[in-house]
């Protein structure tokens, strides 16, 4: 196991700088771009995790996280590199393709509190490690609580630690081997404040009156199960609009999923396979043969070359499909319930009225509690709450919010105005439409 002595250019006034908290304005920001402490890694070998671990367990307090994927080069969401971080001990980076699950952390640490910015993206990963933490201090969301508008991990250092980060390599393949060593000091840093940001963020929590505000949105967000599959993916297709026909979607969906399939099958990110615009392109083509397919740019290199008939195949089983089978044009439904928001005015008016009163009220509150909407109150239950309202009074209204997730201290805060803007809505509606 390798110990990297980094120093910092900013010696011990970064050092200082990094646990500092401007009372009206932040410092100006000192750049780091070394880490200041001596960090463990990449550890490679279960003699090496269980020395390290050894060394975790002997820091004290939270436990600072994060992990790097390479999305956009690989179709898995796995964790390629895991940095971890205590007060009192080195920094430890871990490379999971050489160690594997995480099990012997996990007994040691998995009862702490574990620091991390944008938690929601990570802790899946994590856990394919079976690091699972007993609770959670989510920097990112915190910021979101105190109503910042930016909330990278660079704008809330340099906001609340008077420090801003070298960075250069969050877009990396993190998937190759070996990592370069100035890959391996950027992941150090990424842990490196996490820990006097979490302090500094907490403060300000408590300052603010939001520490339990802060406490059930991180509890919610550590027992979030795993996002359901979403319905119909292949609707997410850059440029899918230009798709004119019903055929012309079934196209689309059947390239899609061949794309998939052998993205999937060789851990490939699919627009590294075949990019959205080359599917749209084909479908809109509409080749009588495989000969006709490869002339069209991008189908004209070597790599497409040799998965011709894959595409071709699924446009031949596209053209093939009886009518019944053609998917319907977007706007026809989303599995959620209810169609696209944009329609609504047109299809359900009073829906949509409702709809625009909710989201004034949510917008009005936001700026009084300085809280971003989607975080004081979720536009799924905003829209829910208003294609099928519930009676307009303020336990009803609560009772629907808590069926449908929001937490208790949103309940406090948006029951009684968000019934207030059901009962507008009311007034303003059809003729027919009255409160219950």
């Amino acid at each position: 196991m390798t110990v990297h002595h980094e120093a910092s250019p900013s010696g011990e006034d970064g050092k200082a700088a990094g646990v500092a908290l401007g009372a009206h304005a932040a410092p100006p920001a000192t750049l780091i771009s070394v880490p200041a402490e001596p960090w463990l890694g990449p550890v490679r070998t279960a003699a090496e995790i269980d020395a390290a671990t050894e060394r975790l367990a002997a820091g004290t307090g939270p436990v600072a996280a994060d992990a790097e994927r390479a999305s956009g080069y690989r179709y898995s969401q796995r964790a390629y590199l895991v940095q971890l971080r205590r007060a009192g001990v080195p920094t430890v980076l871990i490379d999971p393709i050489e160690v594997g699950e995480l099990d012997a952390v996990q007994r040691a640490l998995g009862g702490l509190e574990w620091v991390l910015h944008a938690a929601s993206q990570d802790l899946p990963c994590l856990r394919e490690l079976h690091l699972r933490p007993a609770r959670l201090f989510d920097t990112e969301l915190a910021g979101r609580l105190l109503g910042m508008e930016r909330v990278s991990l660079v704008t809330m250092l340099e906001t609340f630690c008077g420090v801003t980060l070298e960075k250069g390599h969050s877009a990396a393949d993190w998937s190759t081997r070996p990592l370069p060593a100035e890959w391996l000091v950027y992941a150090a840093l990424d842990v490196e404040f996490l820990l006097p940001l979490r302090d500094a963020v907490a403060a300000r929590l408590e300052r603010d009156g939001k520490t339990e505000w802060a406490r059930q949105e991180f509890a919610a967000e550590l027992a979030a199960p795993p996002n359901p599959a979403r319905t119909d993916p292949w609707r997410r297709t850059s440029g899918i609009h230009m798709a004119r026909s019903r055929r012309q979607l079934a196209g689309v969906r059947a390239l899609w999923r061949a794309r998939d399939e052998l993205a999937a099958a060789r851990d490939v990110a699919p627009g590294r396979i075949l990019p959205d615009s080359a599917m749209v392109a084909a479908v809109r083509a509409n080749p009588a043969t495989a000969a006709d397919l490869v002339r069209l740019p991008v189908f004209r290199g070597p790599r497409q070359r040799r998965h011709a008939a894959r595409w071709f195949a699924a446009l031949a089983h596209a053209r093939s499909l009886p009518e019944a089978e053609l998917p319907m044009p977007s706007g026809h439904g989303d599995g959620e319930g209810y169609p696209p928001t944009a329609r609504w005015r047109e299809r359900e008016p009073d829906a949509a009225e409702r709809l625009a009163s909710i989201r004034a009220t949510v917008a009005e509150l936001s700026e009084t509690y300085s809280v971003q909407s989607q975080n004081l109150l979720a536009g799924e239950i905003v829209r829910r709450l208003a294609w099928s309202p519930p009676p307009a009074n303020p336990d009803e209204v609560a009772a629907a919010m808590a069926a449908l997730g929001a937490r208790p201290w949103q309940i406090e805060l948006c029951a009684a105005p968000v019934s207030a803007a059901l009962t507008r809505a009311a007034a303003t509606g059809a003729p027919d439409m009255v409160p219950r």
